[in-house]
């Protein structure tokens, strides 16, 4: 009765075109405590976990919590966070991720007693960009659009007025995980919550200008 009542669910959400249907998705490292209520997710994140790959620390790990669903092609993700921040390094957001080597996460993360809009890119080895906010926020809106084989990544405090933070390359033609991140790598863990997480398909660019270039007559 529970999986119908589901399946019910994921049809009428999508019919409606609300947010993505949680329930649906599946963990890479599930933390020991999680609940989804409401079509939100809250966990406590993994202490001491993390997504990294060589550069600078010379070390690799792939540990942290990550609840992700799987689409093909071009499509926009966002979705609103909001953590219990303690320690240097905590951080939730969203990742897209092909494999262990290739994967791109993006949201807040505490460094210094500050917050950050941060983005790690992986690609064999990871770099890591933010962008230092002058004041504590409640939360945030984390967006990224997946166009051919560029992902653009944006936030903003109210999921109104967007401020791009990166681009950076991800191969197209191929399947990405793309869901819900969070990371505690100094520190106990913490809890954060994902709010109207929702994937919404971009029709591929290719096809488009290929249409164009042969419409009928």
């Amino acid at each position: 009765m529970k999986k119908l009542f589901f399946t019910l669910l994921v049809l009428v959400s999508s019919q409606m075109g609300i947010a993505q249907s949680l329930e649906k998705m599946q963990w890479f490292n599930e933390p020991e405590e999680w609940e989804i209520k409401d079509n939100s997710l809250s966990m406590f994140v993994t202490p001491q976990s993390d997504y990294w790959r060589i550069s600078h620390y010379g070390f690799t790990v792939d540990d942290a919590p990550f609840y992700y669903t799987t689409y093909g092609g071009e499509f926009e993700v966002k979705v609103k966070v909001t953590g219990d921040y303690k320690q240097r390094f905590d951080q939730a957001g969203l990742m897209l991720r092909i494999d262990h080597e290739n994967y791109i996460k993006t949201g807040i993360e505490f460094v210094d007693g500050k917050f950050n809009i941060s983005t790690v890119v992986t690609h064999k080895t990871s770099d890591w960009s933010v962008i230092a906010l002058d004041k504590p926020v409640p939360y945030i809106w984390i967006k990224a659009v997946r166009r051919l084989d560029a992902v653009e990544i944006f936030y903003s405090l109210d999921d109104k007025e967007y401020t791009m933070m990166r681009t950076a390359w991800l191969q197209d033609n191929i399947p990405v995980m793309v869901g819900l991140m969070a990371a505690s790598p100094d520190g106990k863990g913490f809890k954060a919550t994902f709010e109207h997480f929702k994937v919404k398909h971009l029709p591929d660019c290719r096809r488009l200008e290929w249409l164009k270039k042969n419409a009928e007559e």
